[in-house]
């Protein structure tokens, strides 16, 4: 009748639960991970994983499983730990949601044997692909019923045995590391004998702490030492529930080299997940807001890299300026006659002149308005001639008229002085800009501009870098000595650093 009611049958083919079962992952290793988180989920407290050519073991001390458990165990796609998402025992936040990871088995194995206790029950159960294929219609797996071994306890024991490939011990430790929440407090896994431990890493740690209206993400992020900078396993890793899915770079792509020192993890409980676990549903509220965290944490990551950038920068011009200076005052002690500050009378073997001479790091300080300057104290100084006289009786001073304050254009400045008696120069290497002076001098202050381009080809290589600073160095100083001569100033500019850089006989 065109009016009466009539009804399709819903039906699955057993081929497609195998097909699942072989392409849910990507890599077949990825079973191993799998089978461990279920003893995760079951309050394991250990687990152990056995790895040969022939067959792969893994073997918890979980809560196992009874008659109803099997059941609930092969019932494909089962919600029971979407509906009991925390574990009994230990109220652990469980990793399973789809019921269908235990068939990813077959992507190594053509069968598998599963063997549980709970209580007073015992019972192995074998999945073996070929028969189950051969039975068409029928569903039914062979099920054995065990004495219960009291050595045991309870307990489950997977074994994969017919591999179709083989599984490196070094691999399957490695995904484990990754996949599975082994630092959470009562679980271990141990690969042949050796617990799997998290990897450790050295450097500049940077907390990642941001609430959601979903959850919260956590975790920290790790700016690696520059000697141990490597593109292997680069980026972030996420983790839901302490297993890693997935990596990656965010924003740092665009970074060069700066990303291969970036690693660490964040862990986001809420985001939501393929079937896979292999990535995350990136069309949903709670992955947006997510990213939108991330671009914020890898904004302060950013910050702290160039500040720790600025400061080794910082440490390898400090070192060229500490030995351009130490070069060019050997070379006004041999020169006294170009020095601008006098003469240092000599002294008897084994002691020290009147003053003190060398290069020092000047204390800084911060003004009210954050920026680090440094009082430096301005010798007064006289004619070229008048100077001279001065040096040769050795007997007045020069007076301090005031204390010019040393400016500073950014706060990643180096800042040394040359004494030369009780007089001498500060050499600040500041920031100017590209097209600002190459170095130019106010008062007893000599500025040397690192961003000048002159200045940044020179300072690639250390013996080029030392040169370039002393030869502006001694150019300023120089110049002191004869303003209003300034060939003569070059001429003695060349003395000294022909003599800054003689070979030391």
């Amino acid at each position: 009748m065109p009016n009466e009611a009539s009804y399709l049958t819903i039906t699955v083919d057993k081929t497609h639960i195998i097909t699942i079962g072989e392409r849910l992952y990507e890599q077949s290793i990825e079973l191993i991970r799998e089978l461990v988180n279920n003893a995760y989920d079951a309050d394991a407290t250990r687990v152990d994983v056995s790895v040969s050519d022939k067959e792969i073991v893994i073997v918890d001390n979980g809560d196992g499983m009874d008659i109803e458990g099997l059941k609930q165990y092969f019932n494909v796609g089962s919600d029971d730990k979407l509906m009991n998402p925390v574990s009994p025992r230990f109220g652990r936040d469980r990793i399973g949601q789809f019921g269908i990871g235990k068939f990813a088995s077959l992507a190594a194995a053509s069968r598998f044997e599963i063997t549980t206790q709970k209580g007073s029950f015992a019972a192995r159960v074998v999945f073996d692909k070929a028969r189950w294929i051969e039975m068409e219609d029928s569903w039914k797996i062979p099920l054995t019923l065990l004495d219960r071994d009291s050595r045991r306890g309870d307990g489950t024991t997977v074994r994969l045995v017919d591999l179709k490939r083989s599984f490196k011990p070094e691999d399957v430790t490695q995904r484990i590391a990754e996949g599975v929440p082994i630092r959470a407090k009562d679980f271990s896994v141990h690969v042949n004998g050796y617990r799997v431990t998290p990897r450790i890493l050295t450097g500049n740690r940077i907390p990642v702490m941001h609430g959601t209206e979903y959850g919260i993400i956590h975790g920290e992020i790790i700016i690696l030492p520059a000697y141990r900078a490597s593109k292997d396993e680069m980026g972030i890793e996420i983790k839901v529930k302490g297993v890693t899915v997935r990596r990656e770079l965010f924003e740092m792509g665009s970074w060069g080299k700066a990303a291969t020192r970036i690693r660490g993890e964040v862990n986001a409980d809420f985001l939501p997940l393929t079937s896979d676990r292999s990535g995350f549903v990136e069309d949903s509220q709670e992955y947006e807001l997510f990213l939108k965290a991330m671009k914020k944490a890898i904004a302060e990551v950013k910050r702290a890299y160039n500040q720790l950038a600025s400061e080794r920068e910082n440490r390898r011009v400090s070192r060229a300026v500490k030995e351009a200076l130490q070069r060019i005052h050997h070379a006004l002690a041999l020169n006294t006659e170009f020095s601008p500050f006098g003469v240092v009378p000599l002294s008897q073997e084994g002691m020290r002149g009147t003053g003190e001479t060398g290069v020092e790091t000047p204390n800084k300080k911060t003004e009210l308005d954050g920026i680090e300057v440094e009082d430096v104290e301005e010798e007064s100084h006289s004619q070229p001639d008048e100077m001279d006289s001065q040096a040769e009786i050795g007997t007045e001073k020069s007076k301090k008229e005031r204390k010019p304050s040393l400016r500073i254009a950014t706060p990643n400045a180096v800042v040394k002085r040359l004494k030369f008696g009780d007089a001498g120069v500060t050499c600040c290497l500041d920031h100017l800009g590209k097209d600002g002076p190459e170095c130019m001098t106010e008062g007893t202050i000599i500025y040397i501009n690192r961003d000048h381009p002159l200045y940044k080809r020179e300072s690639s290589k250390r013996e080029a870098h030392i040169l370039n600073i002393a030869r502006l160095v001694s150019q300023e100083i120089s110049l002191m000595k004869a303003p209003q001569n300034p060939r003569e100033a070059y001429n003695r500019q060349s003395r000294l650093l022909r003599d800054a850089f003689k070979e030391d006989k």
